[in-house]
């Protein structure tokens, strides 16, 4: 069994705050992405096994949703049938991100 590695709304402001590189994967749907975003690469839940040669494998990458539900489940396909060892879910998803980073961000 693989460990998910996590990270925290406020762990990742401080690490966007510190230029550190980091590649940001919404798992969520069409319309949820069209209702909220915290940016980057927009790959579906369900293409992530066709397109996860957009996701990449050397700096760390934070996969999200909405409440981190489906992001965990992502991480650990990817790791446990792509063999990816780079990647971590945003705990409380975009909806966290609302509550303890940004309020502007809306929630759904």
């Amino acid at each position: 069994m693989f460990a998910i590695n996590t990270i925290t709304p406020a762990e990742l402001m401080e690490r966007q705050k510190n230029n550190d590189e980091i590649q940001l994967v919404d798992v969520r749907d069409d319309h949820e992405r069209k209702t909220s975003s915290i940016g980057g690469v927009h790959i579906p839940f369900s293409e992530l096994q066709t397109r996860y040669s957009e996701i990449s494998t050397d700096k760390p990458v934070v996969l999200y949703c909405h409440y981190g539900e489906r992001s965990f489940f992502a991480v650990q396909m990817l790791q446990m049938s792509m063999g990816f060892s780079n990647l971590l879910n945003l705990k409380s998803g975009i909806n966290g991100w609302s509550l303890d980073v940004d309020p502007a961000i809306p929630k759904y």
